[in-house]
């Protein structure tokens, strides 16, 4: 089992055993997840498919990637075509030339040709190298506000992810959804830092 299947189970298991009373709860008043009773555990949760689908910084993030990834296969798709085209003009006009020219038309074409063989998996490795770089900056950017916002408001104990596909809790109170707030404050200091740029 690993570290965010336990965490998952304890939260889990600490909203079973304390409950989710909202009468007994303490709040933050700009904070609205309530928190699980005295001396139990506080948690929360992000719904992080909402939030990266409505992120701004998310959306542009994704939008240059594309338009990378597309300036990168135009790109070789640039370099086939050109090689294409030198390949179909010695094949045309290789007779005109001298044996020693065509000896050297032939090893540059080979060589070009052993370079086009490989650069679809050098386009590929950067745009995925690129995708990482970009993806580790949006989820620092994700986590940094989270830490921020937990030491601002309601210090949680735990604060959960939430996704369609890899959650290991099959059920969290709503109440306890804090992605609004998250979003919301995301997106307020991606503007402000996309304003002074």
């Amino acid at each position: 089992m690993n570290k965010n299947a336990i965490i998952a189970a304890a939260a889990a298991l600490a909203l079973a055993i304390t409950g989710c009373n909202n009468s007994n709860n303490k709040q933050n008043p700009e904070a609205t997840a309530p928190v699980v009773a005295e001396g139990g555990l506080k948690i929360a949760y992000v719904d992080t498919d909402t939030l990266l689908a409505h992120y701004q910084y998310a959306k542009d993030l994704e939008a240059e990637l594309l338009a990378y990834k597309n300036q990168q296969e135009a790109h070789g798709r640039q370099q086939m075509e050109r090689f294409q085209k030198d390949y179909q003009d010695y094949l045309q006009n290789g007779a005109s030339m001298t044996l020693s020219q065509q000896q050297a038309k032939e090893a540059e074409l080979k060589q070009r040709a052993e370079k086009m063989a490989s650069l679809e998996q050098e386009l590929t490795a950067k745009i995925m190298e690129r995708q990482m770089t970009e993806n580790t900056k949006l989820l620092n950017a994700i986590f940094a506000f989270v830490r921020e916002y937990n030491a601002q408001n309601q210090q949680f104990d735990v604060i959960l992810r939430k996704t369609f596909e890899n959650t290991p809790v099959l059920y969290v109170n709503p109440a306890m959804d804090i992605t609004r707030e998250i979003l919301d404050g995301l997106n307020a200091e991606y503007a402000q830092v996309k304003g002074k740029k």
